[in-house]
């Protein structure tokens, strides 16, 4: 029988990104550390609400749930700047809602990316910047969730949406029209179109996504659903579709939006959630779905 936990996905997030801790995250700010603990102990049996990733994390754990024999385990990390003891509303939280997480670090107001490498974490979401770079730095799919998304799923399946350049693959194109602009990127992109596009900071992470979605039924049966939202347009869209079939990896839907907003898009997907390198890409989209920055590539040097 296969070995479910040879090669699972593992997603390590932050208790602020799970839970709606700004309220206490507040009064640490302004109050300091020992407020903040008396806080969390005078509140210990208090559930706390779901944060933005809550429905994510709750679709990635279902996806356990009946999956085949064959199908890559998938776990959850809780990873924490809380100390154990504040966080022990955490775990009680975590139990109320059913959520099937076992492992997690706790660093006590330390910078707790140095324990997302050890667990093997394929992804990484927090609402600290900080560990978020030091995490991309570090050679892990990282991206931050800020607070006030839609937390409410509008689909039974799985829905992830991402960005290409700078995200999925590198960033040497989006330099390219940064630097010389549109026309230099469009020539430069069919100059280049039968050269795959390299790697970007997702693409470990997409990897370990399709694995899982190969072990699933394909199309509407499927629990799992992916999409490509770009700014690109025709005729940049060429590489890109050469270089997903290089790397022999399918992507369900491809949007080439041309410049388009995107958050209008990602609703109509109905995205978990959707990463990006751009903050004005995230401040168009967080309206509307989930979103996380990814600060890497040009755009955020």
């Amino acid at each position: 029988m296969p070995d479910r936990d040879a090669d699972p996905l593992i997603v390590a997030i932050s208790s602020r990104t799970l839970f709606d801790l700004e309220e206490s995250h507040a009064l640490f700010e302004r109050d300091g550390i020992d407020a903040y603990l008396d806080h969390q102990r005078s509140q210990e049996e208090v559930v706390l609400q779901p944060g933005v990733a809550f429905p994510l994390v709750r679709k990635l754990l279902a996806l356990n749930e009946g999956a085949p024999a064959e199908a890559p385990h998938v776990e959850i990390i809780l990873i924490s700047r809380n100390s154990a003891d504040t966080g022990m509303r955490i775990f009680n939280s975590i139990a109320h809602h059913g959520l099937n997480i076992k492992r997690a670090a706790f660093s006590n107001g330390a910078a707790p990316f140095p324990y997302i490498k050890p667990f093997g974490c394929d992804l990484f979401l927090s609402a600290n910047g900080e560990d978020v770079r030091n995490a991309l730095e570090a050679g892990v799919a990282a991206a931050t969730l800020l607070p006030g998304g839609p937390n409410q799923s509008r689909h039974d399946q799985l829905r992830i949406a991402f960005d290409g350049d700078a995200v999925l693959f590198g960033d040497e194109s989006e330099r390219v029209s940064r630097q010389e602009g549109l026309e230099a990127f469009t020539r430069f992109e069919m100059d280049h179109r039968e050269q795959p596009l390299s790697g970007g900071p997702f693409r470990g992470f997409l990897d370990a996504l399709h694995r899982l979605q190969q072990a699933f039924p394909t199309g509407e049966q499927s629990p799992i659903r992916t999409a490509l939202v770009t700014a690109r347009s025709i005729p940049a869209h060429e590489r890109v579709i050469r270089t997903l079939r290089d790397w022999n990896i399918r992507l369900d839907e491809a949007m080439f939006l041309g410049g388009r907003a995107k958050g209008p898009f990602l609703e109509a997907f109905g995205a978990d959630i959707f990463f990006d390198d751009s903050m004005h890409n995230i401040d168009s989209a967080r309206d509307h779905v989930a979103a996380g920055h990814v600060p890497h590539g040009v755009s955020n040097a």
